[in-house]
């Protein structure tokens, strides 16, 4: 590509095709075979060999005479071309060798996409990634403690549960004035209930929507009260919800009515059971008469929901939003703390001290961590707030912080669970409502709730609708397993967003997921703190036995889910479950995952193998049971150790991952040569890259074929495999970890490296250089070096590899023959019929590999970087 080549000067000089550079396989050992049926076709192909020459000896005897030098020419020319057939048909085999490994799965949803699979397996790992050993973590709860004489500490009790009906003290009413945060809209909801009597309150549980219930109440009700003879009625009540809004109706209206003239009611309805019906319009305007009449007022709590919709559009209907976080733990820790120091000595801290260390402890990134929820609600509020009042006063060790601290969402989940089989348990029997069908519908709609959440937990950061999907789904294998005897039926119309979003402390983010490689946008949800996720997978595991088996069933229809955002979280999720029990997870899902035909089940399998490695206590196991796999599993076995040892977590060393790789590589003739080598590739982006290219060397080196096939192999996947299909450990990935790795996820490998890592540039290039000089492999190794040049610039001119390459090719065009084969090569790109490479474009890669003469050339063989020694078949033939 210099000028004078340009102009015809050196072109002439040049062959058609470059020239030496032979190896194994060509020359006297192009003859040896790769298999068995190699060695039948030149068995055959001798025997055809002799027929033609006996009947060349016929012909000749029959016109008269014989010629041996012209017999022995015709032998050697067929002896040439049989070695040429063999050549053709090793090439063949080798490239068969370097497709990609998951070309062969015969699913109709096709291969896999694993630039997508490793996006979002770094992106799942992120949210299970808190620090937090699954193993320890159900242990690490504060039971109780005492915090000195005024502050009784129980972790895990829920307040207001067992409250029943009844007046509210005026003790509980004064507590409530001095510490209650009003949320946002606090105005708007005390003047509609000022104007209407009553108002239907809607949130999700645990928000102090109960609080500001009692709060309104508390302020209307504050001017109106009034009293009868004697004792003085309770100017707040809470009601039953038993008898419902027409009880309360009539009870205003009823004989001793006038006794609650200007009082408040509180009443919590529960329309989380299939038979519970809400009331309607009438029943409510009934109930705002009859209290207009006494000039009282009512709140009537409701969960949200599909039950609850019709109540809260209606004209009484209003949501309470949840009070806010940093406000309500100052608030609470503050009155912690004063009811301490009110009985202070004189050498004990003052207030403002003591709560400017609480704040302080509070943000640091420990305390944080260890809550793992963007925000608390008003009962988990009050809970921190004691635990940090307790450690500032000495009361509460740094541990027991810590602890009661992540048991937080740890009750949470558990609140989550409970009552749902009880719930259950109460629907009418078939008989009693006379429809099969209303029961099987109200068990799924009981279901649905808990089935969210759990998918929630597996495959947080996907699209609602993905999400949605999956618990359904859920739901399905819940009902199934609940009442095997009858098929659930499956309710079309039961999905509110808005409710599953607020049951489940979820939100929902603008974002993009991957639709065969391009982005589309998307609505993500994720669970509201980074704690959610492994505190509902571990109640779900180690508290509630019988629901394992439809979890697991449902696992593996997530696996042959064709989208990478929903089967790769499912398998970092079924590793963090095998971590709870390994022997069932392991019963139950990775064995039977690792015998599957399909490629992406066994990539399941195997990435669930490595999330289950990441925990020290389970790393060992791991490491044995992959090594077995390995020497002595079945084929699909060792396709998934193959998979599993390319995560660099499967083994103890990479010596021992580089062993058991090459067991893989090279048994049974190669025929798993092809996952093991992109495996191979994979550990490259590792810091241990300089040790897998030296044992790529020696493999390429070795004397059994199958060895250099591997070696060979790996060389041409490093060419041809981006950065993004490595599915490589999540931290260097990172956009803003200032990882170089973060801007290259579409490089080939070689390149990438070469532009990161230039002390493997000399490695890289003589495996290179093996490959494009042995026989079999350099039809496949020259189409990869043509792949990486036709990477320098994008389509729309702006540069992309350029910089790997100009580090990369100079050792590539030492010799004058690697110089030759570089122009043959950048000549057929430039009058390629289909994808033509503009001229000044092959030019100015010519230049970065041969750089002109006054330049020293980076890599040309020096005392710093001699040329590496040639194989004994590139010394016969090269």
């Amino acid at each position: 590509m210099s000028d004078d080549e340009q102009s015809g000067g050196g072109a002439d000089d040049a062959p058609e095709r470059p020239a030496g550079g032979r190896s194994s396989d060509d020359g006297k050992n192009g003859g040896k075979n790769d298999g068995k049926e190699s060695k039948r076709d030149g068995k055959d192909g001798r025997e055809d060999r002799k027929r033609d020459r006996e009947d060349r000896k016929r012909d000749r005897d029959d016109e008269g005479g014989s010629d041996d030098e012209k017999s022995a020419e015709d032998d050697e020319a067929d002896e040439e071309k049989e070695r040429e057939r063999e050549r053709e048909r090793a090439a063949g085999r080798f490239k068969e060798r370097t497709r990609d490994p998951l070309a062969d799965d015969q699913g109709e949803d096709g291969p896999t996409d694993l630039a997508a699979a490793a996006r979002t397996r770094r992106a799942t790992r992120q949210l299970f990634d808190v620090h937090r050993d699954l193993i320890s973590f159900a242990h690490s709860r504060l039971q109780s403690a005492h915090i000195g004489d005024n502050i009784n500490l129980l972790v895990g009790a829920r307040p207001g549960a067992g409250m029943r009906s009844g007046p509210v003290p005026e003790e509980e009413l004064r507590r409530l004035r001095r510490a209650h945060v009003p949320p946002e809209g606090y105005v708007r909801l005390r003047n509609a209930l000022r104007a209407r009597r009553l108002l239907v309150l809607g949130a999700a549980p645990g928000t102090g929507r109960t609080s500001t219930a009692l709060s309104l109440l508390d302020e209307v009700t504050a001017a109106t009260a009034d009293g009868t003879e004697g004792e003085p009625a309770a100017r707040i009540r809470r009601v039953d919800s038993d008898g419902g809004v027409r009880q309360l109706a009539e009870s205003l209206d009823g004989e001793g009515g006038q006794a609650w003239h200007g009082t408040g009611h509180l009443l919590t309805l529960s329309l989380n059971r299939p038979d519970a019906l809400p009331p309607d319009e009438m029943d409510l305007d009934e109930l705002a008469a009859a209290l207009d009449r006494r000039e009282a007022f009512a709140v009537i709590v409701v969960a949200v929901g599909s039950a609850a919709n019709p109540l809260l559009a209606g004209r009484y209907g209003m949501l309470c939003p949840p009070a806010p976080t940093e406000e309500l733990l100052a608030t609470r820790l503050r009155e912690r703390l004063e009811e301490r120091t009110a009985e202070a000595r004189e050498d004990d801290p003052p207030l403002d001290e003591l709560l400017a260390r609480a704040e302080e402890l509070a943000g640091g990134d420990e305390v944080t961590e260890a809550v793992g929820l963007d925000y608390l609600r008003p009962a988990e509020a009050e809970l921190l707030a004691s635990l940090l009042a307790g450690h500032v006063l000495g009361d509460v060790s740094y541990d027991d912080l810590l602890s009661g601290c992540r048991s937080i969402a740890a009750d949470q989940a558990q609140e989550w669970f409970a009552g749902v089989d009880r719930a259950l348990a109460a629907l009418p029997a078939a008989a009693e409502r006379g429809e099969r069908g209303a029961v099987r519908s109200g068990t799924a709609t009981l279901f649905h709730p808990v089935a969210f959440r759990i998918a929630l937990a597996v495959l947080g950061g996907a699209s609602h609708s993905a999400v949605a999907a999956a618990a359904h789904l859920l739901t399905w294998e819940l009902s199934v397993q609940s009442d095997p005897d009858n098929t659930p039926a499956r309710p079309l119309f039961c999905d509110d967003p808005e409710a599953d979003v607020a049951l489940s402390r979820a939100e929902l983010t603008d974002g993009k997921v991957e639709v065969d490689g391009h982005d589309v946008p998307a609505r993500l949800i994720f669970y509201r703190g980074s704690a959610l996720p492994s505190a509902v997978l571990t109640e779900l595991w180690d508290r509630h036995f019988p629901v394992r088996a439809p979890v697991v069933r449902w696992l593996r229809l997530l696996a042959d889910d064709p989208r990478s955002q929903v089967w790769m979280r499912a398998a970092v999720s079924a590793g963090e479950l095998c971590v709870r029990d390994f022997d069932h997870g392991y019963t139950e899902l990775v064995r039977p995952l690792a015998e599957a035909t399909t490629s992406r089940r066994l990539i399941f399998a195997a990435t669930t193998l490595d999330q289950a490695a990441g925990h020290a206590s389970h790393r060992r196991t791991v490491h044995k049971l992959v090594g077995d796999w390995s020497r002595k599993g079945t084929d699909s076995q060792r396709w998934t150790a193959a998979w599993a040892l390319g995560y660099g977590n499967a083994a103890a060393t990479m010596d021992e991952t580089l062993d058991a790789l090459a067991r893989i590589g090279v048994r049974d003739e190669g025929e798993l040569v092809s996952v093991a080598s992109h495996n191979v590739v994979r550990l490259l982006v590792l810091p241990d890259a300089a040790q897998v290219l030296a044992r790529m060397t020696e493999w390429t080196h070795h004397r059994r074929e199958p060895y250099q096939d591997l070696g060979l192999a790996a060389t041409v996947r490093l060419a041809l495999t981006t950065v993004d299909e490595l599915l490589m450990d999540p931290d260097a990935m990172l956009d803003d970890s200032g990882s170089p790795w973060g801007d290259r996820g579409d490089w080939p490998v070689s390149l990438a490296l070469a532009a990161i890592r230039p002390e493997l540039i000399g490695p890289m290039a003589d495996l290179m250089w093996t490959a494009l000089n042995t026989a079999r492999s350099k039809d496949v190794a020259t189409d990869a070096l043509e792949e990486l040049l036709r990477s320098a610039e994008r389509k729309d001119g702006t540069e992309w590899t350029r910089p790997g390459l100009a580090a990369l090719l100079p050792a590539l065009a030492i010799e004058e023959h690697d110089r030759r084969r570089l122009d043959w090569l950048l000549r057929r790109m430039m009058n390629d019929p289909e994808k033509p490479f503009p001229e000044p474009k092959a030019r100015d890669l010519w230049w970065l590999a041969v750089e002109p003469q006054e330049r020293p050339r980076r890599h040309a063989p020096g005392p710093d970087r001699p040329r590496r020694d040639r194989t004994r078949e590139e010394e016969s033939y090269g």
